[in-house]
């Protein structure tokens, strides 16, 4: 196996869980309800700051020099999301919640492997999903604020699917056995799914069957 054959199986093992990401369904389980800017640019904000929050955790005890290298790159470019989004809003603090569970079971990854596999390959094919939904709401919005919103995610989208890049890289270069390659399909196919099931979680909480969705 390689990193792209793994992808493409990722793709089709999780296929349910990316569809429900990616879904008009999955709005109202982000907005917490009726989709509407200020909720998801909020949702958004939260989520490029567990990103942030998660690498960070990696980079103070990472062993391996390249990949600690790729995790600060990402630390970087999550900040910059974040304040991206921000922007957006008139006002946001971060949630002193904690993270969310895809964003617990990737902190408490670690071995290298499971890193690279969960963070830079699950979490990006689940945020390439959650990208591309939300610029198709604002794109589908009418004025200056909804094309410069769906400008922004459009951007967001196309810097993760060059970390998912960066991803396949790393994993080609780490995964030497057929059981290298298993551990990084189980936990990058776990994040996902992880992801997945808090989103149909969040819409059953509104009385809403998962399991209706619109791709």
């Amino acid at each position: 196996m390689d990193a792209e054959a793994l992808r493409t199986r990722l793709e089709a093992d999780e296929a349910e869980a990316l569809a429900r990401l990616g879904s008009e369904q999955f709005l109202r389980a982000l907005a917490g309800g009726d989709p509407r800017p200020g909720p998801l640019l909020d949702a958004a904000a939260e989520s490029e700051h567990a990103a942030r929050e998660t690498f960070s955790q990696w980079v103070d005890d990472e062993s391996d020099t390249e990949a600690r290298a790729v995790f600060e790159s990402v630390v970087e470019q999550e900040h910059d999301h974040r304040e991206r989004v921000v922007d957006e809003l008139d006002e946001w603090d971060p949630d002193d919640g904690g993270p969310g569970p895809m964003h617990a079971y990737l902190r408490a990854r670690e071995s290298t492997l499971q890193r690279v596999a969960g963070g830079l390959i699950g979490r990006p094919l689940v945020t390439l999903q959650t990208h591309a939904r939300l610029i198709d709401f604002f794109a589908g919005r009418q004025g200056a604020a909804a094309a410069r919103r769906a400008s922004l995610f459009d951007d967001l989208r196309a810097e993760t699917a060059a970390v998912l890049d960066e991803g396949l890289t790393l994993l080609d270069e780490r995964c030497v056995t057929d059981e290298d390659w298993e551990t990084a399909r189980m936990v990058a196919g776990y994040a996902i799914r992880v992801a997945g099931d808090d989103a149909a979680d969040a819409l059953r909480a509104q009385g809403i069957d998962p399991a209706s969705i619109d791709e």
